[in-house]
């Protein structure tokens, strides 16, 4: 396959050149043939024009022009003119006058909605454009039937340079919704080149109509205003009351009201003078991606160091970010920059800083390399090439106005090669002429394309030949057609046929013979085609085996080159072969490419060079080198040695310390570095210094060494070197810090804590004598009565100062010592007074319960319930649990048991967890028990039977019953509202309250009202209330309306107590209350008394009482408080009392509860 490509010679003496002309004017474009009688015609983005009303054509000889009336802004576009083979593009750039009408569109397709969209219009990200609608402002709505497409437009009359600003539409329709972003800028009529983003703090007027919409249709067109580039917006808001900010705001294009605000705020701050910094940040920074910035500051003090923040975040030190310290500059470089750098950099000096922002921009992809117009044959392959000015840039293809894709068969093809795009046509066709188009965000290129009719084929074309000395070369093509002749060309030269080169033509054959091929042979063969604008080329390579020319100077007797880790190998190989041979290095299985790593390989004619780049260890090994031609190969092994100094011995160990000096060891090096150990040198230094001493300067050939002259009481950390014939190891790790100290003193105090038939538990304290390291822990030995021989009771060392020693023998009788132990060793031991025989002693079993589970234990449902209950027995109590005098079920609740305690645990309460719990401890026959009351309590159910009793006046009567579910406690109280049947609205009329009736008064006349009631207990209101089934109408009273009389109903009632006393039991020396409920109407007067004495005016008692709660507290009673308490309540309707019994304690001593058990 080949691609041939020809020129056009262009057929014009004068072309037509791109033109600018304002909207409503004319123009024209003009251009002469170099022939008087060509045919022209005109084009409109490779569209055909005619002479019209809005095209005007004309031609006079060799002079043709084209006339353009009222121009708008739809006519900038590409132009062609066309004569025979050449074709010449031209544009016509439109300029709007300022103070034009545009429009906005946005089209939403209504098929799948149920009703038409609302649509809004927002300038910026707050203002409704719905009310500015007026002289320069209109919003308009179309709706096509056919194609259900709705049409909303707003159009902008005698547009304004405070115009400018970002525009927002949101369209709406049930649960569906979408939004379009645009910005609209305002420039002066001839904008700058480049844009600074810096002047963007002062510049809010650009000179061009920039729109941004997503997913929507639109037609825009552009606004030129012309503005004052030296208004300064920020001196008028700062002069400006507050009250004018939006208006001002508006009128300049500031969409950002809350960043306008914040900036004010800065501005009318005074700016302190900075004690740190003598120059500051500039506010804003601007870079090209790609680029590097240097960001600069001045410090009042040349040695004070200073902190970079990028977006708050401290910046560490890389190969992008750079720190400088000169004087008193200090700079942040920045290399590479990308938009990830775009960011606010902060500079921290102590408490000062400053702050800048650095934006990257980003530029524009353009087109360095142009399209080429081609002309190509049917059938063959194409390829439009162009260049951009950046890698990876994305481009789009166009053929004719229309986006190129790759479709299913693959007919177009895209490929990316750096900055290069190409777009490859397999197997061109007639209908693949037209014009293509690349475009990117910086520019565009256009190219013509035609394809004509294959005239002549190629069955076979030559092909490239590599041959030996003395072997016969022959180059072979054929055409499709045989009468066709041909000339063969060797480097641009034709050939001539000589005694060794025979040129023959049979048929559509065509054949070049080159007999004993010499060296000079070789070149490119070309066969030419008479009349065919083509040729067909191949080459002819000459073959000479390859040879290595391997220099052995400086390697060893065993072919081995050894070299210093850290320096540099080079070993330069002289090569041989024609064709150039390729060279091959390897290690092993790995291949060695050329390139800039360390070790890399690099081939030059006639030599092929192997670096080291400072040899490293894994560098060790054998070489091979091959070079290999079409001729054949060679080969060569090179062994390359490495050595080193030693690696760093492992840690050092500290065998033993005394006084001034201790004992170190340490294991050889795993890697000698390829030569022998000579020896170590050690170094000491104090632990909380950076100071290390070397303790010898010649190599110490042993592995250990006894370190003298040492502080007493001081830190120390010992490290170690290895010495070869090449130099000194890295040092090894530090050794464990030491002191050279003495043993500590015996422990004191040791004593049997506790004693089982299998272990036992000892107790002792510190010694009195720790001296200046570290107490590092205890050991603990024992041994049997009559021997010497001590048996350690764990592994290694306790930090406690007790131990349980388990799985003794039952009747042993064991001697018993503790040893301390620091950095020096042992101390002497703390010997018990006598042997200690291993058995049991019996305890009685004993329940503690606690005191807040004396009383009933009161849950809401839901809640959690966690009882932990101490006991103590030996040997170990056996633990029961029952619930209302069954087996307790694990369904129910959890039970975990230790030797010293009883845990009940209940996840989530419910109802029928309420009961009595009672726990058993027993060893053998001997047992203790105890007993929880748990009350699981729930919010009550609505009251029952809520009516209407009576209806008077303003006043109505209402009588319920109790619930049946009083949520397992008693009810507190009721809750009564009323609500007006108009509003619905539900206000408390009584709260807590007692009865089960009640009277609503201040009813208003005229109103209809329903009442309910909520019932109360200890956990809350209940979930639904009782309401009235009927409503009550307060009627109006009349002119002549006589109240009825009603006897006055007696509410008072005897005192009757609704919770009585309950017998307790108290500990003496703490607060106690006995508590009841009483009621009684009127209010009785409540009095105590002790034994039937009446204790109402005694200072160690306190009566409270509180909504009908009567409380007396007696204060740190003793075992003389106990007795008989009465309370009676008296009022004129009779007289009610209650009574329990109170039992005081004494406190429980240890002294007491040993006597007793």
């Amino acid at each position: 396959v080949f691609t041939s490509t020809l020129s056009l010679v262009s057929a014009f003496s004068k072309k037509p050149k791109t033109q600018e002309a304002e909207v409503g004017s004319s123009v024209a474009f003009e251009a002469e043939t170099e022939k008087t009688d060509a045919k022209v015609k005109w084009q409109c983005n490779s569209k055909d024009i005619a002479s019209g009303n809005k095209y005007s054509i004309t031609a006079d000889g060799n002079k043709h022009s084209l006339t353009i009336r009222d121009i708008s802004l739809e006519d900038a576009n590409v132009y062609a003119v066309i004569a025979g083979g050449s074709k010449v593009r031209f544009e016509l750039r439109v300029i709007s006058k300022p103070g034009e009408n545009f429009t906005f569109l946005a089209k939403v397709n209504a098929e799948s909605l149920l009703k038409k969209p609302s649509v809004k219009w927002f300038k910026g990200k707050w203002m409704d454009l719905a009310s500015k609608c007026g002289k320069h402002l209109q919003l308009k709505e179309t709706y096509d039937r056919n194609t259900k497409v709705y049409t909303f437009e707003m159009h902008i009359i005698a547009a304004k340079a405070n115009f400018a600003g970002g525009y927002r539409c949101e369209v709406s329709s049930k649960d569906k919704f979408d939004s379009c972003n645009f910005d609209l800028t305002v420039h002066e009529a001839r904008a700058p080149e480049g844009l600074d983003i810096r002047a963007a703090f002062r510049l809010f007027a650009s000179c061009l109509i920039l729109t941004s919409f997503s997913d929507c249709p639109r037609s825009i067109k552009p606004v030129h205003a012309s503005t004052d580039p030296d208004l300064d917006v920020w001196s008028i808001l700062s002069h400006a009351p507050p009250s004018e900010y939006e208006k001002i705001a508006f009128q300049y294009g500031i969409t950002d009201l809350r960043g306008l605000l914040k900036r004010l705020k800065k501005m009318k701050k005074e700016e302190k003078k900075s004690e740190a910094f003598l120059k500051k940040l500039d506010p804003a920074y601007q870079v090209l991606k790609g680029h590097k910035i240097k960001l600069a500051v001045e410090v009042a003090n040349e040695n004070v160091e200073v902190k970079w923040l990028k977006n708050g975040q401290e910046i560490q030190k890389s190969g992008r970010y750079i720190f400088e310290s000169v004087g008193n500059m200090r700079y942040l470089t920045i290399n590479h920059c990308s938009l990830a750098d775009d960011a606010a950099y902060t500079c921290v000096v102590g408490d000062e800083k400053c702050t800048t922002e650095l934006f990257v921009k980003e530029p524009p992809v353009t087109i360095v390399k142009n399209l080429e117009d081609q002309m190509v044959m049917k059938g063959e392959r194409v390829e439009l090439e162009c260049e951009v000015s950046e890698e990876g840039a994305n481009v789009k293809w166009e053929k004719d106005g229309v986006e190129l894709t790759r479709d299913e068969s693959f007919k177009y093809r895209f490929k990316k090669d750096g900055c290069k795009h190409v777009l490859i046509i397999n197997e061109a066709t007639k209908e693949d002429g037209g014009h293509y188009k690349v475009k990117t965000n910086g520019g565009e290129s256009m190219a013509e394309l035609l394809v004509q009719e294959k005239e002549l084929e190629i069955y076979q074309s030559i092909a490239d030949l590599t041959v030996k000395a003395k072997d016969q070369a022959v180059f072979k093509c054929e055409v499709s057609d045989e009468n066709v002749r041909g000339t063969w060309y060797k480097n641009g030269v034709e050939v001539k046929p000589d005694a060794r080169t025979n040129i023959s033509h049979i048929g559509r054959i065509h054949k070049l013979t080159i007999d004993e091929v010499k060296p000079e042979d070789e070149g490119d063969y070309t066969f030419v085609p008479d009349g065919h604008a083509f040729n067909l080329s191949a080459k002819l390579n000459f073959l000479d085996p390859p040879k290595i020319h391997l220099d052995c100077m400086g390697r060893t007797t065993d072919s081995t080159i050894i070299v210093v880790a850290g320096n540099k190998l080079r070993l330069d190989v002289p090569i041989t072969g024609d064709p150039a041979p390729t060279v091959i290095w390897t290690k092993g299985e790995k291949v060695i490419t050329e390139g800039d790593g360390r070790v890399h390989v690099e081939s030059t004619k006639g030599h092929c060079i192997f670096t080291i780049e400072g040899a490293e260890r894994q560098d060790e090994g054998v070489y091979s080198v091959v070079v290999r031609n079409p001729a054949g190969e060679d080969t060569a092994d090179i062994n390359v040695k490495v050595v080193d100094v030693p690696d760093p011995p492992q840690a050092p160990k500290i065998l033993s310390v005394g006084e001034d000096s201790c004992i170190v060891q340490w294991e050889p090096p795993h890697f000698d570095g390829g030569e022998p150990i000579i020896g170590y040198v050690l170094e000491r230094k104090k632990l909380k210094s950076y100071r290390w001493m070397r303790l010898n300067f010649d190599p110490y050939p042993e592995t250990t060494y006894e370190a003298k002259r040492m502080i007493e009481g001081m830190t120390y950390e010992m490290r170690v070197y290895a010495v070869n014939r090449i130099g000194m190891s890295h040092h090894s790790p530090a050794s464990q810090p030491f002191v050279p100290v003495a043993p500590t003193s015996e422990p004191i105090g040791l004593h049997v804590e506790d004693i089982s038939d299998t272990s036992i538990t000892l107790k002792w304290r510190a010694p009195e004598r720790i001296g200046a390291a570290e107490l590092e822990g205890y050991g603990v030995e024992y041994c049997k009565e009559g021997t010497d021989e001590w048996v350690p009771a764990i592994q290694g060392l306790t930090e406690r100062s007790s131990m349980t020693i388990k799985n003794l023998t039952t009747g042993d009788k064991l001697m018993f010592r503790v040893r301390a132990y620091n950095m020096a060793g042992p101390s002497d031991p703390a010997l018990l007074a006598q042997p200690v025989t291993i058995r049991e002693i019996m305890q009685r079993p004993k329940i503690w319960l606690p005191r807040n589970l004396r009383q009933t234990l009161i849950k809401k449902v839901g809640e959690t319930v966690n009882i932990m209950i101490p006991f103590q027995g030996k040997p170990r109590p056996k633990v029961i649990w029952s619930k209302d005098g069954e087996p307790l079920d694990p369904s129910v609740a959890s039970v975990r048991n230790s030797e010293f305690d009883s845990i009940l645990f209940i996840r989530r309460t419910e109802r029928k967890h309420s009961g009595q719990y009672d726990l058993k401890v027993q060893i053998e026959n001997v047992e203790d028990t105890a007993k929880v009351m748990l009350q699981i309590v729930d919010l009550p159910g609505p009251p029952e039977a809520l009516k209407i009793a009576d209806v008077w006046g303003f006043n109505v009567a209402l009588e319920w019953k109790p619930p049946k579910d009083n949520g397992n406690c008693e009810i507190s109280g009721y809750t009564v509202q009323k609500a007006d049947k108009k509003t619905m609205e539900w206000f408390t009329v009584h709260d807590h309250y007692r009865r089960t009736h009640c009277v609503v008064s201040d009813l208003i006349m005229g109103n209809e009202y329903i009442f309910r009631v909520f019932s109360i207990n200890l956990v809350g209101l209940s979930p639904e209330p009782c309401t009235t089934k009927d409503s009550v109408f307060i009627h109006k009273s009349g002119i002549d309306y006589k109240s009825p009389t009603y006897r006055e109903h007696d509410f008072s009632e005897a005192p009757k107590f609704t919770h009585p006393l309950v017998n307790r039991s108290i500990i003496a020396g703490y607060n106690a209350t006995l508590s009841c409920a009483v009621r009684g109407i009127p209010k009785p007067k409540v009095t105590w008394y002790k034994n039937k004495m009446d204790i109402s005016n005694e200072a160690k008692y306190r009566m409270l009482s509180k909504q009908g709660i009567l409380t007396l507290e007696i204060r740190k009673p003793c075992p003389f408080d106990g007795g008989v308490y009465t309370c009676k309540a008296v009022n004129d309707k009779g007289e009610d009392v209650v009574e329990c019994k109170l039992e005081v304690r004494r406190k429980c001593t240890a002294a007491w509860c040993k006597q007793a058990f």
